[in-house]
Formats: C-alpha cells, structure tokens, sequence
C-alpha cells in the first residue's frame, strides 16, 4: 500500500464560512498516483470540520442555520470562563466531524452525481489546516 500526505490552508475573511475544496482534494489525488484506495481529509484543528454534501447555496445556509439553532454564537458557554469566546466553534465542529474518507477508484474520487467536499470553519480569521491523505495501490 502507498500513501501520499499533502495539507491545505485556510484564513477565512468571516468567523463561520463553508469552503469548497473538492478540486483541491481532487489534484491531490492525481499527483499521489493512487489508483485504488481512499483519500482521508481531516481538518486539523478542534474548531474546523470536513464534511460532504450538495454545493447549493441554500442548502450550505440551511446548514449554517442548523448549525447556529443548535449551538449559538454569542450564549454563556461554560468554554467561555477560560477567557475564549469560542464554545459554540467547538460543539459546531463536532456536529459536522473534523473528517472524512472518500474512495478512489481509477485514480480519481469515487462520488455520487452531486457530492462535494467542504472545509467547514466556525473560528476563523486565522491561519487553519487541513491533511489530505491519500491510500492505497498504484
């Protein structure tokens, strides 16, 4: 089995913002020559997450607004007494999950007609990374 390492970066303008970064994930793939395995893509820090979905703009509001029903910027977390003001970053980002594992399949991502990868951020505006690695056979 071989394995191929690369990391993204991001500083996103806004706090909360949703990233395409389906073509990024896909060059990596091609350049690690993979041809049958998966691609793992982990955001590396506890306030960030990677999931996959439909790249429609409605539905990336609908899930911000799930996001922020269920854990509000702006409430009293109990994170908050450690001088962060953050908590709602945290319990965002375990609701969406830091990672996922897609397939390769002849060298390029395996998905369904409408799946994209995004890089989710709920604390930004600083430099964050994400690992992309990519397994398998040649």
């Amino acid at each position: 089995m071989a394995t191929h390492t690369e990391y993204l970066f991001f500083e996103t303008e806004n706090r909360r913002e949703y990233v395409r970064i389906t073509d990024q994930v896909r060059e990596i793939v091609g350049r690690s020559g993979i041809q049958d395995g998966m691609a793992l893509v982990s955001a590396m820090h506890i306030t960030a997450g990677v999931y996959v979905n439909d790249n429609e703009p409605g539905l990336i509001l609908d899930i911000d607004d799930w996001l922020q029903g269920l854990a509000p910027l702006g409430k009293d977390y109990r994170h908050h007494r450690t001088g962060e003001d953050n908590g709602d970053a945290h319990l965002k980002s375990l609701l969406i999950h830091h990672e996922v594992i897609v397939p390769v399949t002849g060298g390029k991502l395996d998905f369904g007609p409408w799946q994209e990868i995004f890089y989710a951020e709920f604390d930004g505006q600083r430099r964050k990374r994400v690992v992309v690695k990519v397994l398998g056979d040649r």
